[in-house]
């Protein structure tokens, strides 16, 4: 089983100095192997233990990588939970900063869909405003056209005599 960067240096963290815990009471504490802690240990010793082993950090991770963990811890017992978590590499608490996240954006996005919606209805009202204006302004230049019409049809044209 591969574990993530950050748990391997957790368990590193306690059997070295100044924590000092046994092999075995650390791998009976988080169920790792003693033998994976001792190859980690040896690694560790030889300076080739790569920090990062090409693992993606919690934080990097994409919104639907994000929601999609979270959908799929909901849907396991508690007792593989911990096994689950450590295969993916992270911890219980991005769970509950991930969800919270996904709700401020969703909040977010509502809120701006909103105040589009505003800003919409704002630029309709003052172009059908402005659409009346223009209505009346042509329907009064279609009477002054007909007058026109009429009063040259009744006294004749002035340019004629």
């Amino acid at each position: 089983m591969k574990y993530s960067t950050g748990f391997r240096n957790t368990i590193l963290k306690k059997v070295l100095p100044p924590e000092n815990k046994s092999i075995a009471e650390v791998s009976k504490e988080t169920g790792v192997s003693d033998q994976t802690i001792r190859n980690w240990l040896l690694k560790l010793k030889n300076d080739s233990l790569n920090p990062q082993d090409g693992e993606i950090s919690p934080e990097q991770r994409s919104p639907a990588e994000k929601m999609s963990l979270i959908f799929e811890s909901k849907s396991l017992s508690s007792e593989i939970k911990g096994e689950w978590l450590r295969k993916n590499g992270i911890h219980s608490e991005h769970l509950v900063l991930w969800e919270q996240e996904l709700r401020d954006q969703v909040n977010d996005k509502t809120d701006k869909d909103k105040e589009t919606i505003k800003d919409q209805k704002k630029k309709i009202k003052t172009l059908e405003k402005e659409l009346k204006r223009k209505e009346k302004a042509l329907a009064e230049m279609a009477a002054l056209y007909t007058l026109k019409k009429k009063a040259e049809a009744i006294w004749g044209d002035e340019e004629a005599d």
